[in-house]
């Protein structure tokens, strides 16, 4: 690609905190291979942080990315991937990304850089400005120790109102290996803000005046997000809604579209009814309203709006306004999440675990948001809670920290989840405080090891939620079987992968997603029902590794992956088809360089294949199958003994399991016996220089030392 090629802003601007140099790199020139976003992130971890440095080491890197589609009109391109050594990644730190929302994305398109590389250490707090091509390092020290809503306001009051802010709060800064970046108010990436921290960073401030060139044909580029409009769905790309009418053909209650009409957005200064067509492409955002979802219809009289990201009419991140907490709590009576931030307070008391709508609930969210997009902490996808539970739950909490300091707490209020005890609990992780919020922090791994609990009290418990190496499950085989265990073997974190799920819980009726997955992934054996699974076969590896490499695409491309892809619509007269080239023919317009969907999913597959080898190279172990790709015991049992491929049960089979994993690896070219690329694949994905690296180590399968 030419250095006039469109999509990207051109810059990668390089900043290294120890020495105080700010540089540039030519993001065409010198990663046009891997586009953009984690793609950028694996690439400069590979060739610039060696194996063996430490997340919290001046050595190792953190990268701000996005991709070419990032600040365009493209719907759910706001994305921007945090590439880093995880510090809660366990037994050793390992290669991963956060991923966050918000205008962080756009604003640092139109400030003319594609991505930001941090370097290095400050010696005191520092937080960064960027105007357009103004980049200083400025003082923090004003600003260590307050929250991310201070820091956020106080950098806005200095830069302008059309700045954005992306800050830790107390727990970046004490380096609790379970923090955030937040930008946006809302919009964060989790496991990363700990590296910030350790960095002396305090914040990023961005305002940029330019634009994104397009450089193909404007008319298209225009039909292409008409099109792309047409075809979205609900949060999530659920494409039927969640009730019956008379404009859809299929409804599903479990749909995250339940934007009915005559519901209202009560909490508005002039209450808002939804109502119009069900299709409206100027009314998208009535369709999604995350608080309503998962609260139930309580939290429609509580709407503000919604909100989201730059480019994005879904709007997920729901604006709720709750009088009450602000004289009962001392809290704000606004605050705003979706999903997991939307459920963090709830999500720490077990009595509330499978009842959301009463409430109790709704005060328990609104006092976890409010406290944990502050001091930046992040839930692990619920395992920092669940690992309270469990370990409050059987009795192990009051043997490991103490009877002082487990008097300090009010279990009373825990156990009545009464929200008054989050105050207790989340400003004691995000300060690392006393034995148990220290530990908490850490991560499950780690917490596991510093308390002597074998792991296998948690992979074999099935409520633990627990997965590998220190994260939690992440739509395994609870929603997709086979592909979606795979999928869970593959990352240093949690897997954040939602191309796969996106698909089987759309909502349309199985025979209808048997066609369509004939139609993407050659075969209706290819998907299965939700806990009606049949034995494995090709077409799923096929799904599989297809769902994995979109993924990597989206958070290269800086797409939402929680949104996409969008190879289902609401459609009727489409036969509910999407586009499977879409991301193709976005990117190809976007840069005026025509790349087709083979040519795309190459650029994922080089990008996953990268992430793999800095896996197998600073875990300095080639067989990742039995070292890696781990899979919990309790995914091959059920409560009730039910067996594998019952209707009703997502029990797995080992050895089905096992030939699942043979056909992925065989699928991608990697060795089955060990799980590790091979040579001929690094140079089929021009990756030749990496193999070169790994065969030194001999890291590469088949070589010896």
């Amino acid at each position: 690609m030419p250095t006039t090629t469109g999509g990207f802003a051109g810059k990668i601007l390089r900043v290294d905190l120890s020495t105080g140099k700010i540089g540039l790199d030519d993001t065409v020139e010198r990663y046009r291979d891997v586009l953009g976003g984690t793609g950028i992130g694996y690439r400069v971890m590979w060739e610039e942080v060696p194996a063996g440095t430490a997340p919290f080491d001046a050595a190792n890197k953190l990268v701000f990315a996005t991709g070419v589609l990032a600040g365009t009109s493209v719907p759910c391109s706001g994305r921007t991937a945090i590439t880093t050594l995880f510090p809660s990644c366990w037994p050793k730190a390992l290669t991963a990304s956060g991923h966050m929302g918000g205008r962080f994305a756009s604003k640092l398109k139109y400030a003319g850089y594609d991505g930001i590389i941090i370097e290095g250490k400050a010696d005191k707090p520092v937080w960064l400005f960027i105007r357009d091509g103004r980049v200083e390092i400025r003082d923090a020290g004003h600003l260590w120790g307050t929250g991310i809503r201070r820091t956020t306001l106080e950098i806005s009051r200095e830069m302008g109102a059309d700045c954005v802010v992306a800050a830790i709060g107390q727990a970046g800064e004490n380096r609790v290996p379970l923090s955030l970046i937040v930008n946006s108010v809302s919009h964060s990436a989790g496991g990363v803000g700990a590296v910030m921290g350790a960095k002396n960073l305090k914040a990023i401030g961005i305002q940029g005046s330019g634009s994104v060139r397009i450089a193909g044909d404007k008319v298209e580029w225009e039909r292409l997000i008409k099109f792309h409009l047409s075809i979205l769905g609900g949060n999530n790309q659920h494409v039927v809604p969640a009730f019956p009418h008379p404009h859809s053909e299929y409804y599903h209650p479990n749909s995250r579209w339940v934007g009915a009409p005559g519901k209202r957005w009560g909490g508005s200064d002039s209450p808002v009814e939804i109502n119009g067509g069900l299709l409206d492409p100027n009314r998208i955002a009535f369709r999604t309203n995350s608080a309503a979802f998962f609260l139930g219809d309580q939290a429609w009289k509580h709407t503000v709006r919604g909100n989201g990201c730059s480019g994005c009419p879904i709007r997920c991140h729901t604006i709720l306004k709750v009088p009450a907490v602000a004289a009962k709590y001392g809290i704000r009576d606004t605050a705003q999440n979706t999903c997991v931030g939307l459920l963090f307070g709830w999500a720490f008391f077990k009595s509330l675990q499978g009842n959301r709508r009463t409430p109790a609930a709704l005060e328990a969210c609104m006092v976890g948001m409010n406290l944990a997009d502050d001091l930046g902490i992040w839930s692990n996808y619920h395992q920092l809670q669940r690992d309270l539970i469990k370990l409050y739950s059987d009795g192990t909490l009051k043997s490991k920290i103490g009877s002082q300091e487990y008097a300090s707490y009010s279990w009373d209020k825990y156990e009545s989840a009464d929200p008054q005890f989050l105050f207790e609990i989340i400003p004691r992780i995000a300060m690392a405080q006393g034995e148990l919020g220290r530990a908490l922090g850490l991560g499950t791994g780690h917490l596991l090891e510093q308390w002597s609990i074998p792991e296998e009290e948690w992979t074999r418990d099935l409520s633990s939620g627990y997965w590998k190496m220190g994260h939690a499950r992440h739509h395994a085989n609870d929603v997709d079987g086979q592909c979606g265990v795979i999928i869970n073997t593959q990352y240093n974190r949690d897997a954040q992968c939602h191309s796969h799920t996106n698909f089987v819980q759309n909502g349309l009726p199985l025979e209808v997603q048997k066609k369509l997955a004939a139609e993407i992934w050659g075969s209706p054996d290819a998907v299965d029902g939700v806990g009606n699974y049949t034995p494995m076969n090709i077409h799923k590896a096929r799904r599989a590794r297809w769902s994995l490499i979109r993924k990597e695409l989206h958070d290269t491309l800086g797409l939402c992956n929680w949104m996409g892809p969008w190879v289902a619509s609401p459609i009727k007269e489409r036969g509910y088809s999407g586009d499977d080239s879409l991301e193709s023919r976005l990117c190809s317009t976007a840069t005026g360089q025509q790349i087709g969907r083979e040519e795309l999913d190459l650029v994922g597959e080089r990008i996953f294949t990268l992430h793999r080898a800095l896996t197998v190279r600073d875990m300095g172990e080639v067989d990742m199958r039995t070292r890696h790709d781990l899979i919990p015991p309790y995914v091959f049992q059920d409560p009730k003994g039910a067996e594998p491929f019952t209707r009703g049960t997502i029990r797995m089979d080992p050895r089905d399991m096992a030939k699942a994993m043979d056909l992925f690896y065989e699928i991608l070219g990697w060795d089955q016996a060990t799980g590790a690329p091979t040579a001929e694949t690094y140079a089929r994905l021009g990756l030749q220089s990496v193999a070169r690296g790994l065969a030194k180590k001999k890291l590469l399968p088949g070589v010896r030392g």
